[in-house]
Formats: structure tokens, sequence, C-alpha cells
């Protein structure tokens, strides 16, 4: 469906075709009608399929109708993220080029509050809020709701797994009940689904490919992994591939991202890490790095990356894996943005066979083994891979099946393995077996 036929404003679709967009995504094609016509919506549409402008777009429109005197914001956006929020205001402006100005605000932790507080009291169209921040205002009395019209949840899900849901439904209790709210979600089971029903008027549902339909131009590997050092050794060598422009790796926690990004420095490698201690001023810097092409390695946590739109991002390495399946899609939808290929690789320890399978059941298909010609894994599973043969880079040959005593699937922390040491927990870097200095010669510990 073309943009010129979702009865969009003259100003609005100059700003779509000067951006290249032409034809509109599905969930765009289904959004954008139901919006304009005032509906509340339930959609559930995955990362990377367009969504952030299936909500702006229509937004914008409802700006060019007369607006209620006063100051305070018309349109609230709500999100996750620091990242996600700058990804959304980064959309507004470009969407509203070519209309009457749009005045656009950002309020989010990790910014100095009088200067946000000075925005709060300036006349503005649309504001774009994380939950903690903006509660913290409402709570002093800084925010004026009273001509809000639209109300927008975007990863809903994702403010569900953050503890977000009561801010949240605290905020939509300060707007007025006659707005129209839109509610986008990965995925709209469970708790999204009885937060819908509190806060929206008979929603129209909106449903865009299932689960298992989804990433079908990212490439998925998995690599079976000993220890500490044998995926340091790993992750080396997949990064010194000429194929590969920019990645983003995944770590458990943020002092393990510190760690592995310094490492990967040590060894070359143009690294700069993205988690939840570092303040906004820090993570705009290092996002500008990345998408600057001065940073060919971003380290990253669950929480900093949500909302990262890179499209010069060809690979996505799970050097932990989520302990949440939905995660998985979220991580390795940073690549394979806007119709591109992406390769997106995970590294499995021997006790997190659990994980394995949670990623595999959501996913709906399991994900090819691979190994790297020399640095096979040691402990292999009882009757080889769970689904399969492995491939090895390189020659493209299979590698056959093989025995072994030790278990993938359930080995617990201390199972014997050969050699006589410990399994490996997987989350994060570990002393090396034999004493050794860890990953680019610094002493490593847990991530």
């Amino acid at each position: 469906m073309s943009f010129a036929s979702l009865n969009l404003n003259a100003s609005i679709l100059q700003a779509v075709t000067a951006a290249g967009y032409t034809a509109a995504t599905p969930v765009q094609a289904k959004s954008i009608p139901q919006a304009l016509a005032g509906q509340d919506l339930m959609c559930s549409a995955p990362t990377g399929t367009g969504k952030t402008a299936a909500f702006v777009l229509p937004a914008l429109q409802k700006l060019l109708q007369p607006a209620k005197p006063g100051r305070g914001p018309r349109v609230l956006v709500l999100t996750p993220t620091r990242e996600l929020a700058m990804q959304v205001t980064s959309a507004v402006e470009k969407y509203s080029k070519f209309m009457p100005r749009v005045r656009t605000g950002t309020v989010l932790g990790g910014m100095p509050y009088p200067k946000q507080r000075r925005l709060l009291e300036m006349p503005l169209d649309i504001l774009v809020a994380t939950p903690g921040r903006l509660i913290d205002f409402i709570d002093q009395g800084k925010v004026d709701f009273s001509r809000l019209e639209l109300l927008i949840l975007d990863e809903a899900d994702r403010m569900l797994d953050m503890g977000f849901i009561k801010p949240v439904e605290k905020i939509s209790a300060a707007t007025p009940a006659g707005r129209q709210t839109l509610l986008f979600s990965a995925t709209l089971d469970g708790g999204i689904a009885n937060l819908a029903k509190r806060l929206l008027r008979n929603p129209q549902l909106i449903e865009v490919a299932a689960q298992k339909q989804r990433n079908d131009n990212i490439e998925q590997r998995l690599h079976y992994v000993d220890d500490g050092s044998h995926k340091h050794r790993l992750l080396d060598h997949l990064l010194r591939d000429a194929d590969l422009t920019q990645a983003i790796v995944f770590t458990a926690t943020k002092h393990g991202a510190d760690r592995l990004s310094a490492a990967l420095n040590d060894k070359g490698h143009a690294s700069a890490p993205l988690h939840g201690n570092m303040n906004q001023s820090q993570r705009n810097r290092t996002l500008a790095r990345l998408r600057s092409g001065n940073v060919r390695v971003l380290v990253a946590t669950d929480v900093a990356a949500r909302g990262i739109d890179v499209a010069s991002i060809t690979h996505v390495i799970n050097y932990d894996l989520p302990k949440v399946a939905e995660d998985y899609v979220h991580r390795i939808g940073r690549t394979g943005r806007a119709g591109a290929t992406g390769i997106a690789i995970s590294f499995a320890a021997p006790d997190e066979g659990h994980q394995l399978k949670q990623i595999e059941r959501y996913t709906g298909h399991q994900i090819e083994r691979h190994v790297v010609e020399g640095m096979e894994p040691k402990v292999k599973p009882r009757s080889g891979p769970p689904s399969g043969p492995q491939k090895r880079y390189g020659n493209g040959k299979p590698r056959p099946s093989t025995g072994g005593n030790a278990r993938w699937a359930g080995a617990g922390r201390g199972d014997a393995r050969p050699g006589g040491g410990k399994s490996f927990a997987g989350n994060g870097a570990r002393p090396a077996r034999d004493g050794g200095a860890g990953f680019g010669g610094r002493p490593r510990g847990r991530g």
C-alpha cells in the first residue's frame, strides 16, 4: 500500500517521500487508517517493521487540527529507554520537517532536571518521555496534561519487563479520560492484555507477523563454548571477519560490558560500551561514534540497546544468552534493518541449555549450529548437537556429530567436566582454567 493512499496530509507525505519511503509496511498500512479514525489500538509488531512511523505519522496529522488553548503537550509518547525516546524524537523531526513548526520535547533519566523543568514550562506539541523521570515531574506538579489528545505506549512489553507498569498507569490516570491511546508491543500476551483492558477503550486489535515468521532476513548461528577463554578467542576471531561492518555484542551485565569492551580495544577492535550506568550525554556520544563509524563494535546490555537503529550494523553477537526469550528477538532485530540482511551469532555454554530451549521454543525454530575450524568445543553434547549437523566456517563442510560424556542441557554449576574443572556459567568472562590472563592480557571477572 502506498503512503499516498493513507489520507495523510501533503506536508507529511512530502517528508515521507524525502525520507525515501514510498510503500507502507504492513504495520503502517493497518495502523495508520485506524489511528486517523480516532480508534484506540492494541498493536503487536516485531522490531524493525516500521512501527515508529505507524504512530508518529497519525500523531503529526492530529497536530494539524485546531488545538485547545494551553501550554501542555497534545501528544505524549512513553518509551521504556532513553535510546528509544531519542529515536522517536528523531522520527518526529524527520516526518514533520515540512509542517508548521512542531514543538517537541524529550524528558528522560540521565539528563539534568533544570533543563527539562524549563522545557515543560514551554508550549509543547509532542512530549516523548521515559516513565520514571516523567513521574518525578508529575509528582512535582510540573506537567500540564489538560489538553492531551493522544497517549502512545511504545514497547509496552519492555515497560512491563522493566517494572514500569505502575508508573504507566499513574501517568495514564493523570491524562484526560477522553484521550486516544495507541499501544504497541512485541507481544500482547498476559500482562500486556491486562494493561490494555485498563487503559484502552474498545481498542482495535492489530497483529503483524507471527513470532515464528520473523527475522527471515537474519541468518542465525549458534556456537557452543567451553569456558570464558574459549568464548573470548571465538569472539576475537568472529570480529575479524571482513564481511563484518559493525556489530553489537550483548552482555548480561554492565560491568561485563565495560570489561569486554576494554579487552576488545586491547585486541585492536574499535569498541565502546553502552549500558545503564552511563549518563545520557555519554550514551549519546557513544551512539554518535557508532553512527559515524568510529566505533565498529558496540558492547551493550539489553536496556541500553533498546531502540538502537543503525543501518550499518551487519552482525549481532549474543556473548551472553538473554535470560528472557523475548529479548533474543529484540537483540537480533538490531541487524537486518529496513529490509537489509544480517547475521546473528549466539554463544551457549554447557549449562545454558534451558535458556537455549526457551529461545528456540519462543521463535519456533532451532538455531543452526556452527563451529570454527580449530576452535571446536571440547565439551560436546551426549549425542551430538540438539538439532542437525554443525557447520564449519571457511570450508562449508558439515561437522559430523560426535559423542561425549558431558551434557549441554541441564549441566548445573559445579558439574564434573573433562579435566576436573567446573561448568562455565556463561554470564560474562570467567578466570581462565589454566590461571592465565584474560582476553587482551587483563584479569577477568564475572560479567
